[in-house]
């Protein structure tokens, strides 16, 4: 089912990009106070989990976007919300972004399911009974969607929501090689840089030329020659075709709810799909903006209001509560 949001953008935040930067450059001062913990991985690696805990409640996990972590300003918010309202939250580091380089010469990339499917096993493990929710942003989304598919009627979660999502990644990388968009790339592609630096002894026992870092200067170069090889993909094109997660939408079998905008910096609405290609319990929802990861919405200038975490608390609150037949109301949205 696709339909149109019900957002609107600040009259005062017009474009994809001020909606992008506004909620980067204009973070709040609120302070999240987790409790993190290192979850041992199989093959040696381990992850960063990041907790604003409760006893005997519903588990919602967060899957930041490509360079996030727990600081992020979409994580930040909504970890909050979903606290307050109940929720046991927890935030997963992809490998290595949790300020200090992984064990391991191996990174995160979009495609990227494997952790996921570990970690939210493990939750299970530990939470027999708990119900287990998910939000993903961004490549996070990506990967989040994929792995519902690959999982099928196996996947753990009782429902998800994935925001902002490349849906497919040749686009994407595309669109920020050009135009305005070549900003973010430069921004994201300075700290994947530091990232490999930071590695370089690993990296060049996996026969990776970190010399010529400087050279890739645009997400094509860098994925074909870093991405790729270090996961086991072929080149950046084998890389992209299997990782891009608009292929796997009809196969999803849990509650999903996809959320997306028209003016993404980060990418074209070409890379939206079709009714056809969605499964029957995915809904895409589309704004006309938003921007990526922003959605900020208010009428007064300079007081935001942040319409995208009332959306998904919205969204995971009717989901828990119908599996458990009772739950504290959801907030209402702005």
């Amino acid at each position: 089912m696709i339909v149109p949001s019900k957002f609107r953008e600040a009259w005062w935040l017009p474009g994809g990009h001020l909606q992008t930067l506004w909620p980067v450059l204009v973070k709040s001062r609120t302070r999240v106070d987790t409790c993190d913990e290192v979850l041992e991985l199989p093959d040696g690696d381990a992850l960063t989990l990041s907790w604003l805990a409760r006893d005997d409640a519903p588990i919602a996990v967060v899957f930041h976007g490509l360079e996030g972590s727990k600081h992020s300003h979409y994580a930040q918010r909504v970890m909050l919300r979903l606290h307050a309202l109940g929720f046991s939250v927890v935030l997963m580091h992809f490998r290595g972004c949790d300020g200090k380089p992984n064990r391991l010469a191996r990174s995160y990339h979009s495609g990227d399911t494997g952790d996921i499917d570990f970690l939210l096993r493990t939750l299970r493990a530990r939470h027999n009974d708990a119900v287990i929710v998910c939000v993903g942003y961004s490549l996070g989304g990506n990967a989040l969607l994929k792995y519902l598919a690959e999982q099928r009627h196996r996947a753990i979660p009782t429902a998800a929501v994935a925001v902002s999502v490349p849906l497919e990644l040749h686009k994407a990388a595309h669109r920020l090689s050009s135009g305005l968009s070549r900003l973010y790339q430069r921004y994201l592609l300075s700290s994947l840089h530091e990232r490999v630096v930071s590695k370089r002894h690993l990296l060049e026992e996996q026969g990776i030329d970190v010399d010529k870092l400087p050279d890739y200067r645009d997400f094509w170069t860098f994925d074909d020659a870093i991405t790729a090889p270090l996961h086991g993909f072929a080149d950046v094109d084998d890389y992209y075709s299997s990782s891009s997660s608009r292929q796997y939408l009809a196969h999803i079998a849990t509650d999903t709810l996809i959320l997306q905008a028209r003016n993404d910096p980060f990418m074209t609405p070409e890379v939206l799909p079709d009714a056809e290609e969605l499964a029957p319990r995915v809904t895409l929802e589309i704004a006309r903006g938003g921007g990526h990861v922003g959605f900020v919405a208010g009428r007064v200038p300079g007081r935001a209001v942040y319409w995208l975490d009332a959306r998904i608390s919205d969204y995971l609150c009717t989901a828990v509560q119908a599996a458990l037949g009772t739950f504290k109301e959801p907030a209402p949205s702005p």
